[in-house]
Protein backbone atom coordinates (compact mmCIF):
# COMPACT_ATOMS: atom_id res chain seq x y z
CA UNK A 1 0.00 0.00 0.00
CA UNK A 2 1.39 3.39 -1.02
CA UNK A 3 1.35 5.75 1.95
CA UNK A 4 0.47 9.42 1.60
CA UNK A 5 2.22 11.80 3.96
CA UNK A 6 -0.20 13.62 6.29
CA UNK A 7 -0.81 17.32 5.78
CA UNK A 8 0.59 18.32 9.15
CA UNK A 9 -0.38 21.99 8.96
CA UNK A 10 -3.84 21.49 7.47
CA UNK A 11 -5.07 18.08 8.63
CA UNK A 12 -8.72 18.75 7.77
CA UNK A 13 -10.12 17.02 10.86
CA UNK A 14 -13.89 16.38 10.85
CA UNK A 15 -15.75 18.36 13.55
CA UNK A 16 -17.22 17.02 16.79
CA UNK A 17 -15.43 13.67 16.85
CA UNK A 18 -15.73 11.58 20.01
CA UNK A 19 -12.68 11.46 22.27
CA UNK A 20 -10.72 8.65 23.82
CA UNK A 21 -9.22 9.87 27.10
CA UNK A 22 -5.74 8.55 27.76
CA UNK A 23 -4.48 7.36 31.10
CA UNK A 24 -1.77 9.71 32.41
CA UNK A 25 1.02 8.12 34.45
CA UNK A 26 4.17 9.54 35.97
CA UNK A 27 7.29 8.73 33.96
CA UNK A 28 9.55 6.46 36.03
CA UNK A 29 12.11 3.80 35.12
CA UNK A 30 9.49 1.12 35.81
CA UNK A 31 6.55 2.75 34.00
CA UNK A 32 8.68 3.37 30.88
CA UNK A 33 9.89 -0.24 30.56
CA UNK A 34 9.32 -1.41 27.00
CA UNK A 35 8.86 2.15 25.73
CA UNK A 36 12.25 3.65 26.56
CA UNK A 37 14.00 5.23 29.53
CA UNK A 38 14.61 8.40 31.48
CA UNK A 39 17.79 10.27 30.54
CA UNK A 40 19.75 12.49 32.92
CA UNK A 41 22.76 13.18 30.64
CA UNK A 42 21.95 13.41 26.92
CA UNK A 43 25.60 13.11 25.94
CA UNK A 44 25.64 9.60 27.43
CA UNK A 45 22.53 8.37 25.60
CA UNK A 46 23.21 6.10 22.62
CA UNK A 47 20.68 6.11 19.78
CA UNK A 48 19.72 2.64 18.55
CA UNK A 49 19.97 2.33 14.76
CA UNK A 50 18.05 -0.52 13.11
CA UNK A 51 19.75 -2.48 10.33
CA UNK A 52 18.15 -2.15 6.91
CA UNK A 53 15.82 -5.14 6.42
CA UNK A 54 16.71 -7.88 3.97
CA UNK A 55 14.48 -8.00 0.87
CA UNK A 56 14.63 -11.78 0.50
CA UNK A 57 16.32 -14.81 1.99
CA UNK A 58 19.85 -13.40 1.58
CA UNK A 59 20.82 -11.46 4.73
CA UNK A 60 22.18 -7.94 4.80
CA UNK A 61 25.95 -8.04 5.38
CA UNK A 62 26.69 -7.66 9.08
CA UNK A 63 28.99 -4.67 8.50
CA UNK A 64 26.41 -2.68 6.54
CA UNK A 65 22.85 -1.39 6.62
CA UNK A 66 23.09 0.56 9.88
CA UNK A 67 25.53 3.28 8.87
CA UNK A 68 23.13 6.18 8.31
CA UNK A 69 24.03 7.69 11.68
CA UNK A 70 22.01 10.27 13.57
CA UNK A 71 20.81 13.82 13.19
CA UNK A 72 20.14 16.34 15.93
CA UNK A 73 18.66 19.75 16.58
CA UNK A 74 16.07 21.53 18.70
CA UNK A 75 12.49 20.31 18.89
CA UNK A 76 10.14 23.11 19.90
CA UNK A 77 6.53 22.83 21.03
CA UNK A 78 4.54 26.06 21.11
CA UNK A 79 0.96 26.74 22.11
CA UNK A 80 -0.55 29.50 19.94
CA UNK A 81 -3.96 29.96 21.45
CA UNK A 82 -5.74 26.60 21.21
CA UNK A 83 -3.29 25.11 18.72
CA UNK A 84 -0.11 23.25 19.62
CA UNK A 85 2.57 23.56 16.94
CA UNK A 86 5.81 21.61 16.74
CA UNK A 87 9.05 22.33 14.91
CA UNK A 88 11.85 19.79 14.62
CA UNK A 89 15.06 21.38 13.38
CA UNK A 90 16.76 17.97 13.22
CA UNK A 91 14.59 16.93 10.25
CA UNK A 92 13.08 20.24 9.10
CA UNK A 93 9.59 19.38 10.33
CA UNK A 94 6.72 21.77 11.10
CA UNK A 95 3.47 20.31 12.43
CA UNK A 96 0.19 20.82 14.22
CA UNK A 97 0.67 18.39 17.08
CA UNK A 98 -2.68 18.88 18.76
CA UNK A 99 -5.47 21.15 19.93
CA UNK A 100 -6.77 22.50 23.20
CA UNK A 101 -10.36 22.62 21.87
CA UNK A 102 -12.25 20.82 19.14
CA UNK A 103 -10.31 21.53 15.92
CA UNK A 104 -13.43 23.05 14.32
CA UNK A 105 -13.44 25.91 16.89
CA UNK A 106 -9.76 26.03 17.92
CA UNK A 107 -8.41 29.55 17.61
CA UNK A 108 -4.90 31.00 17.66
CA UNK A 109 -6.29 34.06 19.44
CA UNK A 110 -7.48 32.15 22.54
CA UNK A 111 -5.85 33.44 25.73
CA UNK A 112 -6.43 30.71 28.31
CA UNK A 113 -3.89 27.97 29.00
CA UNK A 114 -5.08 24.61 27.70
CA UNK A 115 -6.61 22.04 30.05
CA UNK A 116 -6.42 19.21 27.49
CA UNK A 117 -4.57 18.14 24.36
CA UNK A 118 -6.56 16.61 21.51
CA UNK A 119 -4.30 14.41 19.41
CA UNK A 120 -5.17 13.57 15.79
CA UNK A 121 -2.05 11.70 14.63
CA UNK A 122 0.95 9.63 15.77
CA UNK A 123 3.89 7.92 14.11
CA UNK A 124 6.90 5.71 14.74
CA UNK A 125 10.39 5.48 13.29
CA UNK A 126 11.43 1.97 12.18
CA UNK A 127 15.02 3.07 11.51
CA UNK A 128 16.09 4.18 14.98
CA UNK A 129 15.39 5.48 18.47
CA UNK A 130 14.86 9.09 19.50
CA UNK A 131 15.96 11.28 22.41
CA UNK A 132 14.07 14.33 23.72
CA UNK A 133 15.86 16.27 26.46
CA UNK A 134 14.28 19.41 27.97
CA UNK A 135 16.30 22.58 27.50
CA UNK A 136 13.62 24.45 29.46
CA UNK A 137 13.22 22.61 32.76
CA UNK A 138 9.44 22.50 32.93
CA UNK A 139 6.95 19.62 33.03
CA UNK A 140 5.82 18.04 29.76
CA UNK A 141 3.82 15.04 28.55
CA UNK A 142 4.41 12.40 25.88
CA UNK A 143 1.78 9.91 24.61
CA UNK A 144 3.34 6.54 23.70
CA UNK A 145 2.23 3.11 22.49
CA UNK A 146 4.16 -0.14 22.11
CA UNK A 147 5.19 -1.44 18.65
CA UNK A 148 2.74 -2.98 16.23
CA UNK A 149 0.83 -1.72 13.20
CA UNK A 150 -2.48 -3.16 14.43
CA UNK A 151 -2.70 -0.67 17.29
CA UNK A 152 -5.92 0.79 18.68
CA UNK A 153 -6.50 4.22 20.28
CA UNK A 154 -6.79 2.53 23.68
CA UNK A 155 -3.20 1.24 23.36
CA UNK A 156 -1.81 4.72 24.05
CA UNK A 157 -0.62 5.82 27.48
CA UNK A 158 0.41 9.39 28.28
CA UNK A 159 3.54 9.83 30.39
CA UNK A 160 4.08 12.95 32.48
CA UNK A 161 7.62 14.23 33.10
CA UNK A 162 8.66 16.76 35.74
CA UNK A 163 11.19 18.43 33.40
CA UNK A 164 14.34 17.37 35.27
CA UNK A 165 15.12 14.48 32.89
CA UNK A 166 14.64 13.62 29.24
CA UNK A 167 13.06 10.72 27.40
CA UNK A 168 14.67 8.16 25.12
CA UNK A 169 12.25 6.01 23.12
CA UNK A 170 13.16 2.77 21.38
CA UNK A 171 12.74 2.26 17.62
CA UNK A 172 9.16 1.52 16.48
CA UNK A 173 7.54 3.13 19.55
CA UNK A 174 4.43 5.13 18.59
CA UNK A 175 4.65 8.81 19.62
CA UNK A 176 3.94 12.34 18.41
CA UNK A 177 6.67 14.56 19.74
CA UNK A 178 6.77 16.11 23.20
CA UNK A 179 4.01 18.36 24.50
CA UNK A 180 4.47 21.45 26.71
CA UNK A 181 1.65 22.06 29.17
CA UNK A 182 1.50 25.72 28.15
CA UNK A 183 3.54 28.32 26.28
CA UNK A 184 6.71 27.40 24.44
CA UNK A 185 9.21 24.69 25.37
CA UNK A 186 12.44 23.52 23.72
CA UNK A 187 14.05 20.10 23.69
CA UNK A 188 17.33 18.75 22.40
CA UNK A 189 16.38 16.10 19.84
CA UNK A 190 18.60 13.32 18.50
CA UNK A 191 17.33 10.55 16.22
CA UNK A 192 18.13 8.28 13.31
CA UNK A 193 19.06 10.27 10.22
CA UNK A 194 16.95 8.18 7.83
CA UNK A 195 13.84 9.41 9.67
CA UNK A 196 11.39 6.93 8.18
CA UNK A 197 7.86 7.49 9.48
CA UNK A 198 4.87 5.17 9.78
CA UNK A 199 1.69 7.09 10.62
CA UNK A 200 -1.75 6.62 12.11
CA UNK A 201 -4.52 9.21 11.62
CA UNK A 202 -6.92 8.66 14.53
CA UNK A 203 -9.58 10.97 13.09
CA UNK A 204 -9.88 9.14 9.77
CA UNK A 205 -8.96 5.59 10.71
CA UNK A 206 -10.88 5.33 13.98
CA UNK A 207 -13.21 8.35 13.95
CA UNK A 208 -11.87 9.64 17.29
CA UNK A 209 -9.39 12.06 18.79
CA UNK A 210 -7.13 11.06 21.67
CA UNK A 211 -7.45 13.34 24.69
CA UNK A 212 -4.72 14.09 27.23
CA UNK A 213 -6.16 15.77 30.33
CA UNK A 214 -3.81 18.44 31.69
CA UNK A 215 -5.69 19.30 34.88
Amino acid sequence: MQATAPNYLNPGIPPDLPRRVMEVVEATPDSLKGYGKLVARPEECDIEIVRWPAQGWRPVDSDSGDEGGTTEGVFEGSWVGDILYGRNAAVGGHYILGYGEDPSIASESARNDPNRILLWHANYHPDGGQLFFPLDKRPFVVPLALPGDDLRPEDFVCFRFDGSQGLYIHPAIWHEGVFPLSGRQRFFDKQGAVHARVSVDFAREFGVLLEVPLT
